[in-house]
């Protein structure tokens, strides 16, 4: 055999291709592992914070079945997810990114797949109808509505199976023959109807809460409601507390203490509870964290006091775990007792962790605490992630402890030798960051639900929240147990001058031109981006958690860029808003309740009042109709015309009228022959929409749900 020579002589470069081209192939060849490295390197040194994010993936799938309209996208998300799940978990060897990534897209199918669920099982449909009904039924829960002046009733309707199991009726005190309690057999005619949907997009939607809660109709009764038979003999602790207290503390600010004690918030005028809300202390109003803390350490600190007079039991005895456990059980007791609402479940989770991880020897507070507490909440209870209590009750803590990690701030604020000044100024520095941060987070949360946040909140918490804590509270549990032995007036004294304070506070900030921020209905994108920027940076250690910023600014400027509405109609077609020219807003209805135009003012952002569109410049209105121009940003009116009742109007005249038109606003099926020369608005298409915000100037419609929803709670609704 010859012998083969070189394929190259000796005077041929070494290789077969020009050095200019040798360094880009080599980083096409190596750009890619080298990021790779790069980000293992990073998952490695984040690997303690990478359980955070179990929760956040799961509740991502949870949104993501509220967000797609229909079983077919569902299943969709499922078999995608599982299938990126799948390829990664292949791709996995012994790195970090792969399986992360395996694990979160897992849990993004998990999250959908386990609402799916829970929607299934609770499987009770709505009311099919509006319906004037007489029934016998057992009643479930009676609370009293104090500042409206009303009863609410829970019943669930006997041998009636064409009604829902459980049904809401409110009705005045004197339709009763008879107090009623749970257990009792009553007899009424009411009105019901199907639980409301929401009015406008953004708006609060009724009927998907009532749904989860196995509410399937709520109405009013008609005449008087007789109680036909007693129920077992039950002891309403909450209703004789609530009772007890106003007796003991009349006036606004028992309505305080007794929403303080047993959760109802019934209690509370609407001027009380508005001042709450716009000067940002309505978190008090709800048994959370602050509450639940409060009474667990209090029976801690007395529990070790009293085990700790026996020195002989104080040496043989954990006495810190004994009073621990204590506490443990009367937290489990508060929650019960005040009804078992998210934000006091995952206070009272944290509580126990907290009491689990004392017993382990481990650091008890911290992020992943948090983190287990949203996921048995999650578990459990996966509707109540897109509320704002759950969003806002877990993002406020998780801002507190974030904070108080980070290095810098745990320097700054912590203990230390000092003078009283030096300390006074660092508690008060640590108070006013802690509220500025709180505040910063859950303003996103604030305009997606309420669409205002609060500017002073953090200034009003700084004087509130102590007040609350260590006065009021303690005072508070002091007199109703002075009480059992009649005691308890000075007790009650105290607690009212702490709480008339309390709401003057409110009444002061709320009372100010800049308590709070009112916006428009911004998009789900928005508010996305502003809370995964947030997540971002309160979840990672590392110099990574810089890169959640410009997505956490991005999430605030679409959020404070967002347009207002020119144009707002119900879902029922019934009202209608309109931007005047000179700014104003007009109502085609102008009898219409404190409700309709609250939400009407919410979902544009208007604070002024409301003129009749009756009334205004340029507006033509007969009995039937009402047509007005407004202008565009090209400057070419617009022309609205709105109906105003549902009488026949002759079929040529209509025609005509609605070819003259840009839109047309009805609420009832228009025929086919009104033809406007842009969109055509009428009863079957707003309820398909749920309502529209219309912007002029851009020639835009927004909707408030996609007309191809089939969610439980609609679908019984397209189906009509």
């Amino acid at each position: 055999m010859s012998r083969v020579g070189p394929l190259l002589n000796e005077n041929a470069p070494s290789t077969a291709f020009p050095a200019r081209q040798i360094p880009l192939l080599r980083r096409s060849s190596t750009w890619l592992p080298s990021a790779h490295a790069r980000l293992e390197t990073v998952l490695e040194a984040e690997r303690a914070q990478l359980p955070l994010w179990v929760p956040i993936m799961l509740g991502a799938g949870i949104f993501a079945w509220f967000s797609l309209p229909a079983p077919p996208h569902w299943m969709a998300w499922i078999a995608f997810w599982l299938g990126v799940a799948a390829a990664f978990g292949a791709l996995a060897r012994g790195g970090r990114l792969s399986a992360s990534l395996a694990r979160g897209a897992l849990l993004l199918a998990a999250g959908c797949l386990l609402i799916w669920v829970k929607a299934l099982l609770v499987a009770q449909p709505p009311l099919a109808r509006p319906a004037v009904v007489e029934m016998q039924a057992r009643v479930l829960l009676a609370t009293p509505l104090a500042a409206r002046g009303l009863i609410r009733l829970e019943v669930q309707p006997v041998a009636r199976p064409d009604l829902p199991a459980r049904v809401r009726v409110n009705a005045a005190p004197e339709q009763f023959e008879e107090r009623v309690a749970a257990g009792d057999l009553v007899a009424m005619r009411a009105r019901l109807m199907p639980p409301a949907p929401a009015a406008l997009p953004g708006a609060y939607d009724f009927a998907r809460t009532a749904y989860f809660a196995g509410l399937g109709a709520t109405g009013r009764a008609l005449g008087p409601i007789a109680r036909l038979s007693d129920g077992e003999p039950r002891s309403d602790a909450r209703s004789s507390l609530a009772g007890h207290i106003a007796e003991r503390l009349p006036g606004p600010e028992g309505t305080i203490a007794i929403t303080l004690a047993t959760g109802n918030q019934n209690w509370i005028s609407e001027a009380d509870a508005d001042a709450m809300r716009r000067s940002g202390l309505a978190h008090l109003l709800s048994i959370s964290g602050l509450h639940v803390s409060a009474l667990i350490g209090g029976v801690i600190f007395i529990v070790v006091r009293l085990l700790a007079l026996s020195p002989s039991f104080a040496l043989r005895w954990p006495v810190l775990m004994i009073a621990a456990c204590a506490g443990g059980a009367a937290g489990i007791a508060y929650t019960l007792f005040t009804g078992a609402e998210v934000p006091t479940i995952r206070s009272c989770i944290a509580a126990l962790l907290v009491i689990g991880g004392l017993a382990l020897g481990r650091e008890a507070i911290g992020l992943r605490l948090i983190a287990t507490g949203a996921l048995v909440v999650m578990i459990f209870w996966p509707e109540t992630i897109i509320g704002p209590s759950f969003q806002m009750s877990f993002a406020a803590v998780t801002a507190i402890v974030a904070l108080y990690e980070y290095p810098p701030a745990r320097a700054l604020f912590e203990r230390r030798d000092e003078g009283p000044v030096k300390r006074w100024f660092r508690v008060v520095g640590a108070l006013l960051a802690t509220g500025l941060v709180v505040e910063l987070v859950l303003t996103p949360i604030a305009f997606a639900h309420f669409h205002r946040s609060g500017l002073l909140g953090a200034a009003a918490n700084m004087i509130a929240i102590p007040l609350t804590s260590f006065v009021v509270m303690p005072a508070e549990v002091l007199a109703l147990a002075l009480d059992t032995v009649g005691l308890g007036a000075p007790a009650w004294w105290i607690v009212g001058l702490a709480l008339k304070l309390l709401l003057w506070i409110a009444h002061f900030v709320a009372g100010q031109p800049f308590a709070t921020l009112a916006l428009p209905v911004t998009s789900g994108f928005a508010f996305a981006l502003a809370m995964l920027g947030l997540l971002w940076l309160m979840l990672w250690r590392t110099a990574m958690r810089w890169w959640g910023m410009p997505v956490a600014m991005l999430g605030f400027i679409l959020t404070f860029s967002a347009p207002a509405a020119d144009v707002l109609v119900t879902a029922d077609g019934h009202h209608v808003a309109v931007r005047l020219s000179d700014g104003s807003m007009a109502l085609l209805r102008d009898r219409s309740g404190d409700y309709v135009r609250s939400t009407l003012a919410e979902a544009t952002a208007y604070e002024g009042d409301f003129a009749a569109l009756t009334q205004a410049p340029g507006a033509r209105c007969s009995r039937d109709m009402c047509a007005i121009e407004v202008s565009s940003r090209d400057g070419a009116p617009i022309r609205l015309l709105i109906s105003r009742s549902r009488l026949l109007v002759p079929y040529a005249e209509l025609v005509a009228a609605c070819a003259a038109a840009d839109i047309v606003i009805a609420d009832r099926r228009l025929p086919d022959g009104c033809v406007p020369r842009w969109a055509k608005l009428d009863r079957p298409t707003l309820t398909a929409m749920g309502g529209a915000l219309i912007l002029l100037k851009d020639r835009q419609i927004i909707g408030g749900r996609d007309p191809r929803d089939r969610h439980p709670w609609v679908a019984g609704r397209a189906a009509r």
